[in-house]
């Protein structure tokens, strides 16, 4: 498979046109959906999406999800873009499918794909379903190829359309999921197991 040479386009749109948001020091519950997405829609105006997150402290994260042996997980260790449902999802770069699953939890990934890279991995959430049935593990994906499309809030864990993209350097035996938040006290060792996947963003 091909290295870090150069990324195709995940989305229909360059990810350039996208306007930065943080939800560091939103004011709402993260599990009201009218309330999220309302300030989804206000803060993207015209722009085709929202971008934003990575090693974001996010403190709204107060469910019994995102703990850990009773820390809080909340650092984000992935990027967010927040657009519309149904909006197709290309592979940044030549890829094998290496797992999938559908986390139907309230809050979690939903459709989940985790795509194999040369020496890394990218963990594609909150999909539709339609993404995971459609696929097969060890399947290859060309670069530029379409593999799935964002879910809506009935099949992406509870939230506003969007897609929770990240890099991982190492599996650690998960397969269909990997944890997207982590707790304060093990910040440096998360954020060196998923460095920033900006870069694969174009």
């Amino acid at each position: 498979m091909s290295g870090l040479l150069k990324p195709q386009p995940i989305f229909p749109f360059p990810i350039a046109e996208a306007e930065p948001v943080s939800l560091a020091a939103v004011d709402f519950d993260v599990f009201d959906l009218s309330a999220f997405t309302a300030f989804i829609e206000s803060r993207r105006g015209d722009a085709p999406a929202l971008v934003g997150g990575y090693n974001e402290d996010r403190a709204v994260y107060i469910s019994e999800l995102f703990k850990s042996e009773g820390e809080p997980r909340t650092i984000h260790l992935g990027v967010d873009v927040w657009t519309a449902a149904d909006t197709p999802l290309r592979a940044p770069l030549e890829a094998e499918v290496h797992s999938r699953a559908i986390n139907d939890s309230m809050g979690d990934y939903g459709g989940t794909i985790i795509l194999a890279h040369d020496g890394f991995f990218t963990l594609h959430g909150h999909l539709a379903h339609r993404s995971v049935e459609g696929l097969r593990d060890g399947q290859m994906i060309k670069a530029g190829e379409v593999f799935g499309w964002l879910g809506n809030a009935e099949e992406n864990g509870g939230w506003p359309p969007h897609l929770h993209f990240q890099r991982i350097e190492d599996m650690l035996e998960f397969k269909g999921d990997f944890p997207g938040v982590a707790p304060r006290s093990e910040r440096a060792a998360w954020l060196k197991l998923c460095p920033d996947p900006r870069s694969l963003l174009v």
